[in-house]
């Protein structure tokens, strides 16, 4: 019995031993196979990077070949579409680069007539282009200090030599005689002389000209009060686009001239009337007995002006429907005193804008030549243009308005006047007369 027991042990123990020589030799062969698929996959990947280059190459390649082949597309387009254009159309084509043209040429026109101060027009680009280069460096050149001695053109006109200073945009300018100092009309190098925009007189103890000369060797005892334009040179410019009422009436043209005449005829109506209704006598309000005892005793009565006539008419027609009808026709003969040429002052204030609109629409329609001529570019052609034609619509309602409000005080007076003598002949009709 013990050696069957042995026995099975002993077989178990080398089942044991098998099943673990066999499991190592599974394990081995597993980590063999995996470093045999890691290896195949590292290979596989080298080539797939290498296939993606190649065609990544490849696809650039065509994509430019692609590009260029829709470009000789489009210059095949064009070449078909300029094989194809009528007469008509090259034409319209040619017109549009002439005015592209032209537009270059005004604007650089403009430019050499406000910065170069050139007297013609002149159609030579190059030549414009050589003017705007020199502009330029003289722009340059204005951006540092600058002592001279010049001739500078006074308030009254008088030309004198004088000391400037030109930093910038900014020049200043001193005179000996008289002691003066102050602001340039401009700081253009190219224009002489220039003109003086703003005097300043000198203060301190030291003259201006001596300071100036200290200030040009960097001294540091000079002390000059100087007046700055914070501007930047527009200072002088709006001073001389200052204009007085005529000046400023002229520019709106011919039809500035009806509307001024409107204006004065509207203000003589006025003034007419105003001495006519305030002139008039004021109309005594009395009771019914006050008036019955005034008609029965007629001249005892202290009425005066409109209002006497219709008691006068009263008195001498005794008759209530003679009488009444009487006082009608006087007072409708009243009524058309006190109204009469008010309506012209209405007129005025109905005409009058509408030609400051008429003149408007002149002055757009020459802004817009303007246009046509110099191009929509040019800010100041259409700025300057608008602002004329605007003058006639000013005028048109500064004259309006006046002559609506006179209307209507002068309307409410006379209608407050006739209201007073119709509720007069009102209490005149109603009186009883005694018989005679």
């Amino acid at each position: 019995m013990k050696l069957i027991n042995l026995l099975c042990f002993a077989l178990l123990f080398v089942s044991q031993l098998t099943t673990a020589a066999t499991a190592n030799d599974a394990k081995q062969q597993l980590l063999t196979d995996i470093k045999s698929a890691q290896s195949t996959l590292n290979k596989s990947q080298e080539r797939i990077t290498k296939q993606q280059t190649a065609l990544a190459q490849k696809i650039f390649d065509k994509q430019q070949a692609l590009k260029k082949e829709r470009e000789q597309a489009a210059i095949n387009r064009r070449l078909a579409d300029e094989d194809t254009l009528s007469l008509t159309q090259l034409q319209t084509r040619l017109d549009t680069w002439q005015q592209q043209q032209q537009y270059r040429l005004n604007l650089l026109n403009r430019f050499t007539r406000q910065y170069a101060k050139a007297a013609q027009s002149n159609n030579d680009q190059q030549t414009l282009l050589n003017n705007v280069f020199s502009v330029i460096k003289q722009q340059t050149a204005a951006l540092y200090p600058q002592f001279k001695q010049q001739n500078i053109v006074l308030k009254n006109g008088e030309l004198t030599p004088a000391t400037t200073l030109q930093v910038g945009p900014v020049a200043w300018f001193s005179v000996t005689q008289p002691q003066l100092m102050g602001l340039l009309a401009t700081t253009d190098p190219t224009q002489a002389p220039p003109k003086v925009a703003l005097v300043q007189s000198t203060s301190g103890e030291t003259p201006f000209d001596e300071a100036l000369s200290q200030l040009s060797k960097n001294s540091e005892k000079a002390t000059v009060s100087l007046t700055f334009d914070p501007s930047l040179t527009r200072l002088a410019a709006s001073q001389a686009q200052q204009e007085g009422t005529v000046e400023h009436l002229e520019k709106g043209g011919l039809w500035a001239i009806p509307i001024i005449l409107f204006a004065c005829f509207a203000l003589l109506i006025a003034l007419f009337k105003a001495y006519q209704l305030f002139g008039l006598s004021k109309i005594k309000s009395v009771s019914a007995l006050t008036l019955q005892n005034t008609f029965n005793a007629p001249e005892q009565h202290n009425f005066s002006g409109m209002q006497a006539t219709l008691f006068k008419l009263s008195i001498d027609n005794h008759k209530g429907q003679i009488r009444d009808d009487q006082l009608f026709n006087q007072l409708m003969h009243d009524k058309h005193k006190l109204d009469n040429y008010i309506g012209a002052i209405a007129i005025t204030a109905s005409v009058a804008p509408l030609l400051g609109l008429l003149g408007t629409v002149s002055g757009m329609i020459e802004t817009f030549k303007m246009m046509t001529l110099f191009g929509s570019g040019d800010p100041e052609v259409v700025s300057g243009g608008i602002a004329q034609a605007l003058i006639t619509t000013e005028l048109g309602l500064v004259v309006a308005i006046p002559a609506l409000v006179l209307n209507a005080l002068l309307s409410r007076k006379a209608k407050a006047y006739y209201s007073q003598l119709e509720a007069f002949a009102l209490q005149l009709s109603q009186l009883e007369v005694k018989d005679v």
